[in-house]
């Protein structure tokens, strides 16, 4: 892992407003140095604060990591209770840090299923920090894409039911309103650390437009060399959105003769 810093020449000015990243390769990290699979997810913190510093530094507006799936439940029954764990210690052991550098933390999932304790410190932590103005920190714990959209259309069926809504008066734009970060722009870059090239059932909704990002650097290697690495290749992306290049060059022509 470098040590060295990008030179500012070297951090792109076309930057995303919204980046959504997959945590991946915390357990093999570790089974590569002979340790246990849980040194690899203490190590990942730091990769999270690293990330977190960047992104405040350079105005970004908001940053979601995929921390604990709906699907992780099916790991090992130590393993998840020493994730749970790390949870509480990071939430304990950084909030502090996260409010004094205005940092709003949010947390996205279902986490009714999490023990009382950890529900209780992701309630302080957000209610301490919910009128920062600097980055938006959204941790996804027991989030799944899927029961995003469910819990989603449950709310928009009960209203249905009511008669407060005709079925033909849905449409994309109320099932987004009703989905985890309704409020924020959807991730313009989706990063997945550890050599999977897949997206898991991580806001499936929300990354229809996302420019992916695949690196084989493990998530305790990825520092911020390797994250300014993703933030160049995200400027040289052409964004269409089911336009032309031609239509998308004029524009950018038509924008830049109006400025």
């Amino acid at each position: 892992m470098s040590d060295s810093s990008p030179a500012l020449s070297e951090i792109p000015a076309n930057l995303p407003r919204h980046v959504a990243i997959i945590m991946d390769g915390n357990g093999r990290w570790a089974e590569r140095r002979g340790s246990p699979r849980f040194a690899g997810h203490k190590a990942g913190v730091e990769a999270v604060r690293n990330v977190v510093e960047i992104c405040g530094e350079l105005g970004i507006q908001a940053l979601t990591l995929f921390a604990f799936s709906s699907e992780n439940w099916r790991r090992p029954k130590k393993e998840v209770g020493l994730l749970l764990d790390l949870f509480i210690t990071a939430l304990e052991r950084e909030v502090n840090k996260l409010h004094n550098n205005r940092v709003q933390l949010r947390v996205i999932g279902d986490i009714k299923a999490f023990p009382a304790k950890l529900q209780q410190r992701i309630h302080e932590a957000m209610q301490l920090t919910a009128t920062n103005q600097g980055l938006i920190l959204n941790i996804a714990a027991n989030y799944g894409g899927k029961w995003d959209i469910t819990q989603a259309m449950r709310k928009l069926a009960i209203r249905i039911a009511a008669g407060e809504l005709p079925p033909d008066a849905v449409t994309e734009e109320l099932i987004t309103n009703e989905l985890s970060m309704h409020d924020l722009p959807e991730p313009d870059l989706f990063i997945r650390t550890g050599g999977e090239q897949r997206i898991s059932n991580f806001l499936i909704w929300q990354l229809a437009y996302s420019e992916l990002y695949f690196t084989e650097s493990l998530w305790p290697d990825f520092d911020r060399v390797e994250f300014i690495k993703a933030l160049q290749s995200f400027s040289l992306r052409q964004r269409r959105f089911g336009q032309t290049g031609a239509q998308i060059v004029a524009l950018e022509k038509d924008q830049r003769n109006r400025a």
